[in-house]
């Protein structure tokens, strides 16, 4: 039953990716649920607002923070299509949420281990519940067409650039 769950709420978070893409951003989206309600959702917006610390996770908890008038999310769960970043895992202590749901992941199994170690050692007992691989292939297929679709256009513009130079 909570496979089901995680399933319908990651296609939420998939949405959110696929906006990104639209926009022209990196496509990772992000849901966060309270009680079976969307709390707050995001979308990579660093490319259009202009700012670094502008993922997808960190969209959606802003959304849900100024929802609630609120930095604790207690009692959330956090629906991501990628692995979130160390600074988003910092972010997703810091809020208190109670458990991490991601689609693909990064396949570096130092990250993974670094946000294993920040759990651990966490000064203030916080524990969280983290259940990774959720509909991975659709999560892993939308960033490698997104890589996969900018590589072709980037050599396409590598090889107008190489005959401009050739004709000069």
């Amino acid at each position: 039953m909570q496979y089901k769950k995680d399933k319908n709420w990651m296609k939420m978070a998939l949405q959110c990716a696929r906006y990104a893409e639209k926009i022209g951003e990196v496509p990772i989206g992000a849901v966060l649920i309270l009680e079976e309600n969307i709390l707050g959702f995001g979308w990579n917006s660093s490319i259009s607002q202009h700012d670094p610390t502008a993922h997808a996770e960190i969209m959606a908890l802003r959304d849900a923070g100024k929802k609630i008038k609120n930095y604790r999310l207690i009692n959330t769960t956090l629906y991501v299509t990628l692995q979130p970043c160390i600074m988003c895992f910092g972010a997703i202590i810091q809020s208190r949420i109670k458990r991490l749901v991601f689609g693909a992941d990064c396949n570096k199994l130092d990250e993974l281990n670094m946000m294993t170690h920040i759990l651990h050692y966490s000064k203030n007992k916080y524990k969280l519940n983290i259940k990774k691989n959720i509909m991975h292939n659709e999560c892993s297929n939308i960033l490698i067409n997104f890589f996969h679709k900018k590589r072709k256009y980037m050599h396409t513009i590598d090889a107008i650039f190489n005959r401009i130079t050739i004709l000069k």
